[in-house]
C-alpha cells in the first residue's frame, strides 16, 4: 500500500467517526474526556515505557536539550496532561450555540449557530504531549481528528493514542474519533496537506521548515504558527527589579518553546536595567549576543551578528540590542518578528498604551512574562497550537475556534417573490 492509501485510509476512517462524534451531546463529549484523563492516569508508567525508547534513540541522534525536554514524558506531564482535559471540561460546550439571530420583515428568523469543522489535521513535532491537547480540544468541539507527530516521538504518540482510543471505546464512540498516522515516511505530511476531500482544516506545529513544507503543498485550509521570534521591549523607564524578573522567567523558565523570548531591546536611556538583566541571565548560563552598546556597557558577550536578530534559538541564548527610542524598537520589532508575542516594560502609561495599540502581533503584553501565550494559561483549558495568521483564529486555539457555523432559517411558508 502507498504513502497516500495509508494516510487516506486513516482519514476515511476519521471522517466516518466524525459523523457520530458530530451529533453527540455536550455530556457525552465531556464523558469521554474524562475517560480520557483517568485512563491517562491509569497507564501513566506504560506510556513512559514507549516514551523511554523515543528518548534513547533522541539521545543517540544527538537531539538537542531543548528538543529532549519538549521530548520528555514524566509522571508530573502525564498529569498535566490529564488535568488539561479536566478543564477541558469545565469549559462552555461550544456547540449548537446561537451566535446571532435576527428576524426578517418577511417573518423569516434566521439563526446564527455554531457547528463542528468536521476533521482536523494536526502535523506536529516533538512534543508528545500535543497528541493529549489536540485530541482533547477537537473532541469537546465535535471534530474527528488526525495526527501525525514527529519520527522522533512516534512510540510515544502511538502510545498515548491507543490509551485515548480505549477511552472512546468506554463510552461508546468510535476509536477513530482519533487516529494517528503510525508511520514515519516524510512523504505522509503532503499527502495529509492534500486530503482536501476528508480533512477540513490542517494545523502544522513545529520549525519554519515544517511550517513551510506544509502551506506550500496544502489544498486543505490552513492554520499556521510560524516562528516564535518572541521579542521584548525595556522602555526608558521601568521598575527595574520587575523587569528584570520578567526577562528572566521569558528566557530562562523554559527556552524551547515558542513564548521563550529570542530579542530584546533596551532604550539607549535605561543602563540600569540593560546591566541588570544581562548579569541575571548571564548568572543563569544564558549566552547573550549583543550589539555594540550592549558590548560596551556588559562583559562576556558575544558580539551578534545580523542573523541573530531572525533566529529563533530555542536555547540559552537571547540577542540584545540597545535601541535610541520606542519608535525604534517598534520598527526592529516589525521586522524581526514573526507575529506572535511581544512585550513591553515600562512604567510610562501612555508608552504601554500606544504599544498595545501599535505593534501587530497576535499577543501584545505589559509588564507581564512572554510565557502566558499559552491556551492553558489563557484559561482556554489547552491550546491546538499559537496562531500567527489573521484569517480564523489568532493567537492561542483553542475550543472556541474549532468551531464553524451554519444559518438556521425558520419560516412559516414564505415563498420570494422578487428577482
Amino acid at each position: 500500500m502507498s504513502v497516500k492509501e495509508r494516510v487516506t485510509d486513516f482519514a476515511k476512517k476519521v471522517t466516518k467517526a466524525a459523523v457520530v462524534l458530530s451529533n453527540t451531546s455536550g455530556q457525552q463529549r465531556n464523558e469521554l474526556l474524562g475517560r480520557m484523563a483517568e485512563l491517562l492516569r491509569a497507564r501513566s508508567s506504560k506510556i513512559i515505557r514507549a516514551n523511554a525508547i523515543d528518548m534513547e534513540r533522541g539521545e543517540e541522534k544527538g537531539l538537542s536539550s531543548a528538543m529532549l525536554d519538549r521530548l520528555l514524558l514524566n509522571d508530573e506531564r502525564i498529569e498535566k496532561m490529564a488535568a488539561a482535559l479536566e478543564e477541558i471540561i469545565e469549559l462552555p460546550d461550544p456547540l449548537a450555540q446561537t451566535l446571532e439571530e435576527w428576524t426578517r420583515p418577511n417573518g423569516l428568523l434566521i439563526q446564527k449557530v455554531t457547528v463542528p469543522l468536521g476533521v482536523v489535521g494536526i502535523i506536529y513535532e516533538s512534543r508528545p504531549n500535543v497528541t493529549v491537547d489536540a485530541a482533547g480540544l477537537c473532541v469537546k468541539a465535535g471534530n474527528g481528528v488526525l495526527l501525525r507527530g514527529g519520527s522522533e516521538a512516534i512510540n510515544s504518540n502511538i502510545g498515548l493514542v491507543e490509551v485515548l482510543q480505549d477511552a472512546c471505546r468506554d463510552v461508546d464512540l468510535p476509536e477513530s474519533c482519533i487516529e494517528i498516522v503510525d508511520f514515519t515516511d516524510r512523504a505522509a505530511v503532503g499527502e495529509m496537506a492534500r486530503l482536501d476531500e476528508y480533512l477540513n482544516l490542517i494545523v502544522p506545529r513545529g520549525g519554519h521548515g515544517l511550517i513551510r513544507a506544509v502551506t506550500e503543498n496544502a489544498t486543505v485550509p490552513v492554520l499556521k504558527h510560524d516562528r516564535g521570534m518572541t521579542q521584548i521591549y525595556v522602555d526608558e523607564s521601568c521598575d527595574v527589579d520587575m523587569t528584570v524578573a520578567l526577562v528572566h522567567n521569558s528566557k530562562v523558565q523554559r527556552p524551547g518553546v515558542c513564548n521563550a523570548v529570542e530579542n530584546l531591546y533596551v532604550h539607549q536611556d535605561n543602563k540600569e536595567a540593560l546591566q541588570a538583566i544581562v548579569a541575571d541571565l548571564q548568572e543563569s548560563g544564558v549566552e547573550i549576543r549583543g550589539c555594540a552598546r550592549t558590548m560596551e556597557l556588559c562583559e562576556g558577550c558575544i558580539p551578534a551578528t545580523e542573523e541573530d536578530w531572525d533566529t529563533e534559538y530555542l536555547d540559552m541564548i537571547l540577542a540584545v540590542r540597545g535601541v535610541d527610542s520606542m519608535d525604534e524598537a517598534m520598527e526592529l520589532i516589525a521586522r524581526h518578528g514573526s507575529g506572535l508575542t511581544e512585550a513591553i516594560y515600562t512604567d510610562i502609561e501612555a508608552n504601554a498604551q500606544r504599544f498595545l495599540r501599535e505593534v501587530d502581533s497576535a499577543c501584545v503584553y505589559h509588564n507581564a512574562s512572554t510565557r502566558f501565550t499559552d491556551g492553558g494559561q489563557f484559561g482556554l483549558g489547552a491550546e491546538i497550537g499559537i496562531s500567527t495568521a489573521k484569517i480564523h483564529a489568532r493567537g492561542p486555539v483553542g475550543v472556541r475556534e474549532l468551531v464553524s457555523y451554519k444559518y438556521v432559517v425558520r419560516g412559516d411558508g414564505q415563498i420570494r417573490a422578487s428577482s
